[in-house]
């Protein structure tokens, strides 16, 4: 689907959409358009029972005598004091489904300069594309088949504001954003077979056609680092294990510490020997979301030419269970010199992680370090599929993080750590084993863990287990399937306390 920006008009084709305001308030261009229609607007939303512009409201309307339109859809506005961001994104995503149950081609979006609003039309602009291209993501790679009434049929959407250029501008920084996101969505969507992780690794190195440098570390160099416990967990898989390093070096001042993302990418998870039961086994190809949400944050950071120095590190393997693979009792020896005796070996995003995150740290040293990763099913017990956990050491950061997820819309809820939790996972015969008590506080025990590796650097680890893949499509900007969870908030992290 292709977005426009022009200055308003009147559309001879197509959809036009346009904005009312509670209580059935006309905006200006309503106005403007109610009197080429002989007031049929306002007769319209005096007619209907269930529209009166509150917020998330739509209501189509054939086009009446005046325009050559094929119809005109209100959308509800609601207070136009409480117009923000988010809304402005949702209303985007809305129209873009409508248009397409529609079955209509193209379409123009009026979007007025409303004084009281806490946005100005410019970012009203903005974020209303940015909620369109959202929810216009599809993933038909694979299909050969598939009935007319449910393919998409929007391609264009026109938006249209009294400062088409501005709205313009301030939209592009956003939409590569949306670059970044699509690409994490399009990863986590692949198949297992496709998206190994030398595959990944190739997806990463044309990352430095961004401008983002890229390293990859092979499975000798990692041995030579002592990388026991990412090693461990891909050494049951035919395909090799990597770690890869993006840097965007975006920074007026060069020697700035960078900032710093790192990404659980198990590409397949069976469990290994400890193997999961085959009932929804499929899901497991996106247990690499965590990497996935760091290569598109990368990818976006980049695009909208973010001016930070900013990091991100992916642990690439796959969990397998062959003859060679890892057994319950083994002990594994990180990078760090720490040793994990490995009781389930199903839970290995956190062997993964902590060499990933002491490499990281130990290597870089970042002004901090955020880890994202499908840890475990443990914290969609705890939060279901609405809001991810998040587990810190440092207040500030994770305030930072609360805020970006409240505007970003990919909300967090900030999790316990503490030392009743963490000795639950000392082991009798190695420093730790990595799993605690039972079914016990799994997700903050898994969160002990990853603790231990990160020595004195300001840290926050984000469980996303419940977050990377949506069932139920009820989101105006995320459909069903892989959400490209974290872009976002990273991004907004970013641009609100990061950027120089």
């Amino acid at each position: 689907m292709k977005i426009g920006y022009s200055e308003i008009s009147v559309p001879e084709t197509g959809t036009l959409i346009v904005g009312i305001l509670a209580e059935g308030g006309l905006t200006p261009s309503a106005t403007d358009f109610d009197g080429r229609m002989s007031g049929a607007l306002a007769k319209a939303i005096s007619a209907s029972a269930r529209f009166s512009g509150k917020k998330n409201s739509l209501l189509a309307l054939n086009a009446p005598a005046g325009l050559t339109v094929n119809r005109v859809l209100l959308v509800g506005l609601g207070k136009v004091e409480d117009i923000d961001a988010l809304q402005m994104q949702a209303l985007g995503g809305r129209v873009v489904s409508a248009l397409n149950k529609f079955g209509e081609t193209e379409a123009a979006l009026v979007v007025d300069a409303l004084a009281a609003s806490p946005l100005g039309v410019t970012e009203m602009v903005a974020e209303a594309a940015f909620g369109a291209r959202l929810a216009a993501y599809r993933f038909d790679k694979y299909r050969t088949k598939q009935k007319e009434e449910d393919k998409p049929t929007l391609e264009s959407l026109a938006i249209m504001s009294e400062s088409a250029e501005a709205a313009k501008a301030a939209a592009e920084p956003r939409q590569r954003v949306g670059d970044g996101v699509y690409m994490t969505r399009d990863l986590v969507s692949e198949p297992s077979n496709v998206k190994y992780p030398a595959a990944i690794v190739e997806d990463i190195k044309a990352l430095a056609a961004n401008g983002i440098d890229v390293e990859v570390l092979h499975e000798e160099r990692m041995h030579e680092l002592g990388m026991g416990a990412l090693l461990g967990v891909g050494q049951g898989s035919r395909r090799d294990s990597f770690i890869a390093v993006m840097r965007w070096n975006g920074s007026p001042n060069t020697d700035e510490p960078p900032i710093a993302f790192v990404g659980k990418g198990v590409t397949f998870d069976t469990g290994g020997i400890s193997i999961k039961p085959s009932g929804g086994m499929e899901e497991m190809k996106y247990d690499m979301a965590g990497a996935g949400a760091v290569i598109g944050l990368m990818k976006a950071l980049a695009g909208r030419k973010a001016r930070t120095n900013a990091l991100g590190v992916v642990g690439l393997v796959e969990n397998m269970p062959d003859g060679n693979a890892q057994r319950p009792g083994d002990v594994v020896t990180t990078m760090s010199g720490q040793t994990i005796e490995v009781i389930n070996t199903d839970a290995e995003g956190r062997l993964v992680l902590s060499d990933a995150l002491w490499y990281t740290q130990k290597t870089f040293k970042p002004k901090f370090m955020v880890d994202l990763a499908t840890l475990t099913g443990a914290i969609i017990v705890s939060l279901g599929t609405y809001q991810a956990g998040l587990f810190s050491n440092n207040d500030e950061l994770a305030e930072r993080l609360l805020a970006a997820g409240k505007a970003s819309g990919e909300e967090l809820w900030r999790m316990p750590l503490g030392s009743r939790y963490d000795k639950d996972i000392n082991s009798e015969i190695a420093d730790m084993k990595n799993v605690g008590k039972g079914r016990e506080a799994g997700s903050i025990t898994a969160a002990q863990l990853l603790e231990r590796f990160v020595a004195d650097t300001p840290w926050a680890h984000l469980d996303i287990a419940g977050m990377a893949w949506m069932k139920r499509g009820d989101s105006p900007t995320v459909p069903k399937g892989a959400s490209g969870f974290g872009v976002r908030l990273l991004d907004k992290l970013v641009a609100d306390y990061y950027e120089s």
